[in-house]
């Protein structure tokens, strides 16, 4: 059994911290700190400073009786990653029926905080890969067209603590970096149902985003095409708008009557 002392060593500390999930998810009961324990290999001292530091975090909750189960955030996390997969896996086939529309590049990019994640893609030779575009890849809300899908989401407040937040910092000499400007960007977003990056993100490539809902209307993500300056048509807006209503479809979002 493991001495109580305070592991100094980070990596010890996560799998001293998935030992003791890993036994509470094997119980259907709450479990004993004292069981918990001998279960892991762990020193009381030592399962109670860590249990006490999972409680905290959602990840564990504790009794009155002193008695451990599962926490409500796992099973919000696990939500949150099971949406996420079936996203991917519901967008994929419209993405790339779209992408052979046009040739070029599409994204699925979602929010995390005041950035833009692209977690799927599909390109062919036409299409330069442009590094923002990477899956993995993050960019400001306020430089991408899918992040200011979501800024519109937001509302006039949250939009003005954005600004205040993040200090619109501009990857490109086309960036917006004041509160005037992005508001007035904003509002052509809301009226026209599109938003548009031009050239913010990088110099040289321009992009149109949709945005996609779940079954509770919730926006979810963005659908983007980016494609070179020198390609861009914004005459494609409908064709990505209605791409984007298609997933929506297809998550259960229905749309209300006009």
């Amino acid at each position: 059994m493991s001495t109580p002392e305070t592991a100094k060593n980070p990596i010890q500390v996560i799998e001293r911290m998935m030992k003791l999930l890993d036994v509470l998810a094997e119980h259907p009961d709450p479990v004993p700190l004292k069981q918990l324990a001998l279960e892991t290999g762990l020193h009381s001292s030592t399962a109670h400073r860590i249990l006490g530091a999972m409680t905290s975090s959602g990840f564990v909750e504790r009794s009155d009786a002193g008695v451990y189960r599962l926490g409500i955030r796992l099973l919000e996390l696990g939500s949150l990653v099971k949406s996420r997969i079936s996203l991917r896996e519901t967008a994929m086939s419209a993405m790339l029926k779209l992408h052979a529309a046009t040739g070029e590049s599409v994204n699925l990019g979602i929010r995390a905080g005041d950035e833009i994640v692209y977690i799927e893609r599909t390109s062919s030779g036409k299409s330069a890969v442009r590094v923002v575009h990477i899956v993995g890849a993050r960019a400001p809300l306020h430089t991408t067209a899918t992040g200011k899908l979501f800024l519109v989401e937001d509302g006039a407040q949250k939009v003005k603590e954005y600004a205040k937040r993040t200090g619109l910092p501009s990857s490109t000499a086309t960036s917006i970096t004041t509160l005037q400007g992005l508001e007035k960007e904003l509002d052509k977003v809301r009226r026209h149902g599109v938003a548009f990056d031009m050239d913010e993100v990088e110099t040289g490539v321009r992009c149109i985003a949709a945005g996609i809902r779940d079954d509770s209307g919730e926006l979810i993500a963005g659908l983007s095409l980016s494609t070179p300056s020198e390609r861009f048509d914004p005459d494609r807006a409908p064709l990505i708008r209605e791409t984007a209503d298609e997933i929506s479809r297809a998550l259960g979002y229905m749309p209300p009557n006009r």
